[in-house]
């Protein structure tokens, strides 16, 4: 706060309905800032018209403005990490049989050996096939599969009687691999583990500078090094591999998907805001909210500006963003990206702002359809465009959204999501 000259922050709105300060879920008063940044217009006026200018031009412009003001930069010298295989089983997930190995990334720390930092990550693929296979890396603390507890169902505990199969055994069935990388193994999930995890060891120790990059970054940047280790395991299809998570995770994997290239598809599960969900949005969690105490760890330093009220530079809100999250999703452009979210009646709350989201992942479609994919198939008139109806599949572009009729949780979506990526990847 002394670094950026903040004198007061404002309080976030409250997920209490009852609460004075409650969050707003009013849709006449949600749109305070009806005026998104223009994804296809360069920061000198110029339109975008070419895949050439996005790539070279307009992507780089958006990518700045991301590092500076919202996720922050990954330091030029971060340390590299060796993986190992720690472990190795065979075992069975549903009635197929597969391989799993367990895996430790170990990050150089030659530099400060008071902080280590060890990336735990498993890897399990069919048994009975001869090919390399396509692997969707999760966030979470999946165990090896026949390990006891519910880290041996992929993390995600069992389901309850009558749902669908895991995502795990869902996977398997149909011919891909699952990783599993824990993301407290790479960064803590709070603001007191800033000085520790990578980004207390690239920075021995000490406090962040305003741009240095907080704890979603730090999870995208462990998913990216799980992808150097795929790249390198003969089981894996490393051209397909993709990255998903579910809340806080669901922002990390979209993150995860923006900067890295490499990463073939994504599942987005209900992410909200600092994920999907337009930060100009006046619906359910606020700018306010992740510039708190509970949740600033996530981002820059450089984001606390936007919850001032204030500071010697004045205050400033969501209004004054340099970008919003229709530009992280088009940061996935032209590669498959697909929006998942639940249902408010079960648990999937109003606070995560089903209808921003939706509004966002409209407003990145240009970049989609200049880039040669196929969008939601929408008009790209992000004020008027109403979400579908619960149930109702868009999945017919690179560009996808579905929003189940289940709670806080990706797991409908699964048995959508795998033909949808089959049928792009040809699987």
């Amino acid at each position: 706060m002394n670094q950026l000259g903040i004198k007061a922050l404002r309080p976030g709105p409250s997920g209490t309905e009852t609460a004075p300060n409650h969050a707003n879920y009013d849709e006449s008063t949600a749109n305070p800032f009806p005026n998104l940044p223009e994804v296809l217009t360069l920061k000198n006026g110029k339109k975008v018209t070419t895949a050439g200018m996005w790539w070279n031009q307009r992507r780089p412009e958006i990518v700045e403005d991301f590092d500076r003001e919202v996720l922050g930069r990954v330091p030029k010298n971060v340390p590299k990490v060796t993986w190992t295989v720690t472990n190795t089983v065979t075992a069975m997930v549903g009635s197929h049989p597969v391989n799993g190995k367990q895996l430790a990334g170990h990050v150089d720390n030659s530099s400060f050996p008071e902080i280590s930092v060890d990336i735990q990550m498993t890897l399990v693929t069919p048994a009975d096939t001869t090919h390399p296979v396509p692997v969707m890396m999760m966030f979470g603390g999946g165990g090896l599969p026949g390990a006891a507890g519910p880290g041996g169902r992929g993390g995600r505990g069992a389901p309850p009687a009558g749902s669908d199969p895991p995502a795990t055994e869902q996977l398997i069935a149909d011919g891909w691999g699952y990783a599993s990388i824990n993301p407290g193994s790479i960064q803590a999930d709070n603001g007191a583990g800033l000085t520790k995890g990578i980004i207390g060891l690239v920075n021995k120790g000490q406090a962040r500078k305003p741009d240095d990059w907080g704890s979603l970054r730090a999870w995208g940047w462990g998913a990216a090094r799980g992808l150097d280790y795929l790249e390198t395991d003969k089981a894996v299809d490393a051209k397909h591999v993709g990255i998903e998570g579910v809340s806080r995770y669901g922002k990390a994997a979209l993150v995860t998907m923006a900067y890295d290239t490499r990463f073939a598809v994504v599942l987005v599960g209900s992410s909200g805001e600092g994920g999907a969900k337009l930060h100009r949005r006046n619906w359910g969690e606020a700018v306010e909210n992740l510039t708190g105490t509970g949740e600033y760890h996530w981002m820059a330093g450089n984001f606390l500006k936007y919850g001032a009220s204030e500071a010697t530079f004045g205050s400033k809100n969501a209004g004054d963003l340099p970008v919003d999250a229709h530009e992280l999703i088009a940061l996935c452009a032209p590669r498959l990206t697909f929006i998942s979210y639940g249902v408010p009646e079960k648990g999937d709350a109003k606070w995560l702002d089903h209808q921003g989201s939706y509004m966002a992942a409209v407003a990145a479609g240009p970049v989609f359809r200049l880039l040669g994919a196929k969008d939601l198939g929408t008009s790209d008139n992000y004020r008027t465009e109403k979400m579908p109806a619960v149930n109702v599949s868009m999945l017919d572009g690179q560009l996808a959204w579905r929003q189940h009729d289940g709670g806080h949780t990706d797991g409908p979506n699964w048995k959508y999501f795998i033909p949808w990526a089959d049928k792009f990847f040809k699987h």
